[in-house]
Order: structure tokens, then C-alpha cells, then sequence
């Protein structure tokens, strides 16, 4: 029987920036229905600090957020089985990505990153607003569909029309 609760990774090249807030945004809107983790091809080593200040501004926890690789998951151990797996930049979408045990959904959902963004403080906060709220807009049509669960061949077309959201 499969667990109630769904393990979700968020990837992206840097794991600064859109992967982070993905991250905490379903970690605070899933509940007991998903927990969400993030990691990135080639991480950074810290969390843009543009996206703590949204996050915290925004009521997020941003203690234990911080720029990590997916080779930091233990794919032997298991520790790496997720239910599904949405890369969130261009560039971590096109790379060979590990081979996740369970085979989880796979999709697509990039979007600019916020962090490339050059000009104004006011410019960089607006990128970062911009980012959070689209993520926010398809993790929550994430949270309206009926059944996580539900056929893996049926849900993944559904899954990628959230990402054009």
C-alpha cells in the first residue's frame, strides 16, 4: 500500500533560488499530503538571499533551507525515493539526471531564473515575487487535483498542463 504522504523534489541547476521556493512553498501548503525537498546539478552553496527575505517577509520557515546537491540524497539507501520529481530550470531539465529509485513522475515546470536577474534591488524583488507566484499558482492546482494517486499515465499530461500555468 502506498504511503498517504507524497515525496516531491524540485530541481534546478543551482538550488538557490526557484527550487528552494518551490520547496517551501508546498512544504507549507501540502500538509500531510506532500513533503518537498530540493537539490540542484551543480548547487550553489547558499540560498539566494533574495529568496530568505521573500520566504521569511512571506511566512515560510527558511531554518533548515539550503543549497544542496542531489548527489546529497542516498540513492542506495532510499533515501531518494520520491513520488514525483518537477526540474524547474531549462538548464536541469536538458542534464542527465540520477536515476531516482521508484520511479517517480517526472515533469517540467521551468521558469525564469530570478536569480540571473541584473538592475535594481526593486528589479531583483520583483523577479523574485514574479517566480514565487507562479510556482505558488501551479503547486496549489497540484494540491486541487483529486488524487495524487491516481493512474501515473493519466495524471502526467495533467501535470505538465499545470506547468504552463
Amino acid at each position: 500500500m502506498r504511503p498517504t504522504c507524497h515525496r516531491v523534489l524540485f530541481l534546478c541547476t543551482g538550488n538557490s533560488a526557484r527550487s528552494i521556493l518551490a520547496e517551501s512553498i508546498l512544504n507549507q501548503l501540502g500538509g500531510d499530503r506532500f513533503v518537498a525537498f530540493s537539490a540542484g546539478s551543480q548547487p550553489k552553496g547558499e540560498v539566494h538571499p533574495e529568496a530568505i527575505a521573500l520566504l521569511s517577509r512571506l511566512g515560510h520557515d527558511v531554518s533548515r533551507l539550503h543549497s544542496k546537491s542531489w548527489e546529497d540524497f542516498n540513492l542506495e539507501a532510499g533515501e531518494a525515493e520520491m513520488d514525483f520529481v518537477f526540474t524547474v530550470c531549462d538548464a536541469a531539465a536538458a542534464e542527465s539526471c540520477p536515476i531516482w529509485p521508484g520511479h517517480p513522475t517526472t515533469v517540467h515546470w521551468g521558469l525564469p531564473d530570478p536569480a540571473a536577474v541584473t538592475g535594481s534591488q526593486a528589479e531583483t524583488a520583483r523577479a523574485f515575487q514574479h517566480a514565487y507566484h507562479r510556482l505558488k499558482t501551479r503547486i496549489e492546482a497540484l494540491l486541487a487535483l483529486p488524487d495524487p494517486d491516481m493512474d501515473r499515465v493519466a495524471l502526467k499530461p495533467k501535470l505538465r498542463e499545470i506547468g504552463q500555468l
